[in-house]
């Protein structure tokens, strides 16, 4: 920290408990009552330095017949130690100009009117001189004399010292530290040369110190006071600064005031511009509220300007500080446009308030995620795409909406043991994801399930119409098969999640037998002759060979599902015929499709379709050979082989 030395005298004073006393030899004809302290000295030096001083002296001694008089000058700034500096400079005594003094002194230089009337080289030009030509030039010794600001605001203000400040840091901020390595990186860096070069011992070393980043002011301004930092992030913006770093300052800025903010950090993120709050005491609670609501209006409303956990560790201190709603709201919206980021951990929120019963804050999770959609929604009409199927086809915005889906699903699953939590709440934030958002269903049935485990006291139509969430034709194989076996779930979703998966597989299998016959056709096609003699049969019969396996492993698994079915069935007729009432007939009428017929033909029909698939491939296999004899066209080929149906 740089310093001008004031004065050549020795230093003479002494203090005695809470007087001061000059020993230069001389009684002391004069006391100055300042606070509580008491200083002894003389009436010459001080008159003649001071406007206000020589007032006061003249106007006591007229008064008084004591030879020492008694003046209290009104509120000095800085207080008793300010004025001791001031005494020491009307005695020449040495004494150095600092930034850390250098404000306090000079508005006490003004508030005593130490002008160049009272004496040349007075100390109001002296501060004034250092100021300008020495502490606004260094980022270090201007942040140190904006901090000495707070104690004598009303004077600083009124001598411009802040704003000045403010102005010098800004610039300094906002300029690339690389092109003027030195001498703003004297905080804390290695000395350098005016040409950039790091010093040692005096000697320059030619080596050049390493780039600093753009966030390295962050730890100097935190020091700041809330108001003196709110003026220089708004003269920052003035002056260009990204919006991305202003942000970043905010971020950091809280976490050195908010001790909730840093109980959630990860263990590997980077400490290095951290300060721990137990450096001193943290804010009172009335204070920490304050500081959330202005983060909030000082944060421009941008996506991705700063990380979501920390916006979710804000959200959660302002619900436990009890902010105001505008603040919670804007919390939510800045949360709602960048949810994609999100992880499960930061969407658990547990309830503060003593009004709501469920373990996790539901009701605010519904309303961030209304703000994504809504944001969502517009990003779509700026871009519009075409919707097929329930798919988004070529779209951009797909990813995120998808990650939200997959997100909610994970915290509706984590949600769903809370038995205080109501059927509507739960089915509100499962069906506020679009449709199209879920490529498949299966995190949405693993909530489901978990759901109607832990809420056994569901009737069967509240069951129905949870289970009416998920669409039976987006679960994967592994959930079907989980699905068929679930008593949790009502008969209704069992059977269609069976219907579907029969579906799928002769779907599949149809599309297996329209692969197979495409392949064989282009080669076929590739070779420009049928295959000839020996070494041609041979590779029909391979592929003939292939053909059968594969057939066989699905007839196997499609014999088993309609067994799992017919076994269903009387299951059903069972019950139906206890109750006396026909519950399959209902059923089947419910679906609109003759399950009989369709589904459950295994007793019926499983022996006579076994032998037609044997003699059917012994017909592929006796036309193959007279295909070869007589050298048939690449047609008949291919429609030999198309001709084993399903």
């Amino acid at each position: 920290m740089a310093c001008v030395k004031l004065g050549s005298k020795a230093d003479a004073f002494q203090r005695q408990g809470q007087a001061w006393f000059c020993t230069t030899g001389l009684p002391s004809d004069l006391v100055v009552e300042v606070g509580e302290m008491s200083f002894h000295l003389h009436k010459f030096p001080l008159l003649s330095r001071s406007g206000v001083l020589f007032r006061l002296i003249t106007e006591a001694s007229e008064s008084e017949e004591e030879e020492e008089c008694v003046i209290h000058p009104p509120d000095i700034p800085g207080g008793a130690k300010t004025f001791e500096l001031v005494a020491k400079f009307c005695y020449g005594v040495k004494l150095e100009l600092t930034a850390s003094n250098v404000v306090y002194l000079w508005c006490a230089a003004e508030h005593l009117e130490m002008t160049e009337e009272h004496g040349e080289g007075n100390l109001i030009s002296q501060a004034e001189t250092f100021f300008n030509q020495v502490v606004l030039r260094s980022w270090k010794d201007s942040l140190r004399a904006l901090q000495t600001c707070d104690d004598v605001l009303s004077h600083a203000e009124t001598l411009h010292i802040v704003k000045r400040c403010i102005e010098s840091l800004a610039a300094k901020a906002s300029t690339d530290p690389n092109l003027f390595g030195w001498p703003v990186l004297e905080r804390g860096g290695p000395m350098q040369s005016p040409g950039g070069s790091v010093l040692w011992n005096g000697i320059s070393t030619g080596a050049r110190p390493k780039n600093s980043s753009s966030d390295w002011w962050y730890e100097d301004v935190a020091t700041l006071s809330l108001p003196l930092y709110k003026r220089l992030v708004a003269v920052m913006e003035s002056r260009g600064i990204r919006q991305d770093i202003i942000a970043g300052s905010l971020a950091f800025y809280a976490k050195r005031y908010l001790p909730g903010l840093n109980r959630r950090h990860v263990s590997g993120e980077s400490n290095t511009h951290l300060t721990s709050v137990t450096l001193g005491s943290p804010p009172s609670e009335d204070d920490q509220k304050v500081l959330v609501e202005e983060i909030d209006r000082l944060l421009p409303m941008e996506k991705g300007l700063v990380q979501t956990k920390f916006l979710f560790g804000l959200l959660r201190t302002a619900m436990i500080l009890r902010v105001s709603q505008s603040c919670m709201s804007n919390l939510e919206k800045r949360i709602g446009m960048q949810l994609d980021q999100a992880t499960l951990e930061d969407l658990l929120m547990p309830t503060f308030s003593y009004s709501m019963e469920t373990l996790y804050n539901v009701d605010c999770v519904q309303r961030i995620l209304d703000h994504f959609l809504a944001m969502d929604q517009v990003t779509c009409a700026a871009s519009p795409c075409s919707i097929d199927d329930g798919q988004l086809i070529g779209s951009p915005s797909l990813t995120p909406i998808t990650m939200v889906a997959k997100l909610i699903d994970g915290y509706l699953a984590e949600v769903a043991p809370d038995v205080n939590l109501k059927l509507p709440k739960f089915e509100a934030l499962a069906a506020a994801v679009p449709e199209y958002a879920r490529p498949l269903d299966d995190g949405l049935y693993r909530a489901i399930d978990i759901y109607l485990k832990s809420h056994p006291w569901l009737v069967e139509s509240e069951r129905e119409e949870l289970c009416r969430l998920m669409d039976c034709q987006k679960l994967s194989l592994e959930a079907c098969t989980h699905a068929a076996q679930n008593e949790r779930l009502p008969i209704r979703t069992i059977v269609q999640v069976l219907f579907f998966e029969q579906l799928q597989l002769r779907t599949s299998i149809a599309g297996c037998f329209l692969v197979s016959d495409n392949l064989e056709g282009s080669r076929q096609l590739r070779s420009g002759l049928i295959p000839t003699n020996e070494g041609g049969w041979a590779t029909a019969v391979k592929e003939n060979q292939v053909l059968k396996v594969g057939m066989d492993n699905m007839r196997m698994r499609v014999s088993e599902l309609e067994k799992e079915c017919s076994n269903m069935r009387q299951e059903i007729e069972k019950l139906g015929r206890s109750k006396g009432s026909n519950t399959w007939g209902t059923v089947s009428k419910k679906f609109g499709f003759k399950i009989k017929s369709n589904m459950c033909s295994a007793q019926e029909g499983s022996v006579s379709n076994q032998n037609n698939e044997n003699s059917k491939v012994e017909k592929l296999k006796n036309r193959q050979v007279v295909k070869h004899k007589k050298s048939s066209s690449i047609s008949d080929k291919a429609s030999v082989s198309s001709i084993v149906p399903f």
